[in-house]
């Protein structure tokens, strides 16, 4: 029997078989959200650690996200967490400005911390709490803007990952343009809805905790390996109470997502693994279920990826969950 999970046809037999068992054959999997395929192949699951050593961060007197070199004029607004402090500012080299009707957004930076050499394993769970209120804020701040239908908060750690920077930072984008992959999930997700008076994400969690790709089940959040992951290491980090976006969530909920992510991110500290880590807000949809995602960055995409569109994974989502779930 097949069931149709956000739109996207699955097999339960083959979800229920991946629970109890290690894969031992390359398995082409359907994302349970996306109209996208991956190769999962198990060549290296008895090798997860196997993976190239990213290079440290080193001191830089001359970084502009140093206290001493930040140009005061461009900061927005600011916090303390115990000793340090998170600042957001005006980012000086954006894509999209408010003076821009060709490309018409917003763009800024969040220095995450004085200290040039610590970044977001280093940090405490109150200090990322810190880091995710100050996403809530800039994006309430942000979405006043009836023009902008659009918000991501994203963090690229390590130059592999696309940090220009190694002071750790993130950064968010704000436009009126809806990416086309955006369109598409909210197609799917709406479609379930209508078909199942069910949220997706809701059900997938569901599944999911059930799953040998569960990472974490906390009572305010969870966090898994995605069925189809694209990337080695792949984790999503998801609130169980279904709200649309991060300014609805209860300090509660955000001290348990910043509880994860630092599980999480000094899980890979260990294996020395950049990453990318990101959350979207759609405002002019509602009915979104929040969620971070964490995708790693030590493969890098070829012939077969960009040729074709599929994404040949070999660290199987199983083996990533059970590696995140070692203390």
């Amino acid at each position: 029997m097949v069931v149709r999970v956000h739109g996207v046809h699955v097999a339960p037999v083959r979800f229920r078989a991946a629970r109890h068992m290690a894969l031992k054959k390359a398995e082409i999997r359907k994302s349970f959200i996306f109209n996208k395929y991956v190769i999962v192949t198990p060549g290296r699951a008895k090798r997860p650690h196997d993976v190239q050593a990213v290079s440290t961060t080193q001191a830089n007197p001359d970084c502009p996200f140093c206290q001493h070199n930040i140009i005061k004029k461009n900061i927005i607004t600011s916090s303390r967490v115990g000793s340090d402090k998170i600042v957001c500012l005006k980012n000086i080299f954006p894509a999209v400005s408010l003076d821009n009707p060709k490309a018409y957004g917003e763009q800024e930076v969040v220095i995450e911390s004085q200290e040039h050499q610590k970044n977001l394993a280093d940090f405490s769970i109150s200090h990322i709490t810190a880091i995710l209120e100050m996403f809530a804020q800039r994006t309430r701040a942000i979405t006043k803007n009836k023009k902008i239908d659009y918000i991501l908060c994203f963090k690229n750690q390590g130059p592999q990952a696309g940090a220009s920077l190694a002071h750790s930072h993130s950064q968010i984008f704000a436009t009126e343009i809806i990416p086309e992959d955006l369109r598409e999930e909210m197609l799917l997700a709406q479609r379930h809805q209508v078909k199942h008076n069910r949220c997706a994400y809701c059900d997938i969690i569901k599944m999911e905790m059930k799953s040998s790709r569960k990472i974490y089940n906390e009572k305010y959040a969870v966090a898994f390996a995605p069925y189809a992951s694209q990337f080695h290491y792949e984790a999503w980090v998801l609130p169980k109470r279904h709200v649309d976006n991060i300014t609805e969530l209860k300090p509660v909920e955000i001290k348990a997502l910043a509880q994860i992510m630092k599980h999480l991110s000094l899980k890979l500290k260990a294996l020395n693994l950049p990453f990318n880590c990101f959350l979207h807000n759609v405002i002019s949809d509602k009915h979104q279920h929040f969620y971070i995602k964490l995708q790693p960055r030590d493969s890098i995409w070829a012939g077969v990826e960009l040729g074709s569109g599929l994404i040949i994974n070999s660290v199987p989502p199983e083996a990533a969950a059970k590696y995140y779930r070692q203390k």
